[in-house]
């Protein structure tokens, strides 16, 4: 049986990743907006490696959270299924003798 506390500490970190993926994404606007308008003023090519580089790194991040999320979510959804389950079979348990 899950306690409240693993049900709890399931919630925070699907929370917790899905504030990391929103950061990630601003970043990632950002950093991208930062690129075009280095392009456009024409900044040293160094610098604009350098910035693309850390634009190809917020990109990566991303898809790397949504993995992150979604065994989080599965994780989350096994526990509550485990419980509606094993709360159902109580129910069932203590409704069949009164039946009887």
């Amino acid at each position: 049986m899950a306690t409240l506390r693993n049900l709890k500490i399931k919630m925070s970190t699907c929370k917790r990743i899905v504030k990391e993926l929103r950061s990630y994404e601003k970043d990632v606007e950002k950093e991208a907006a930062k690129t075009a308008d280095m392009k456009e003023k024409g900044a040293d090519p160094y610098d604009l490696k350098q910035q693309e580089n850390v634009l190809a790194e917020s990109r990566m991040m991303v898809p790397d959270c949504h993995k992150r999320l979604e065994a989080a979510l599965a994780d989350l959804k096994a526990t509550l299924i485990g419980e509606a389950e094993s709360t159902i079979a109580e129910v069932e348990a203590v409704v069949k003798p009164t039946e009887e």
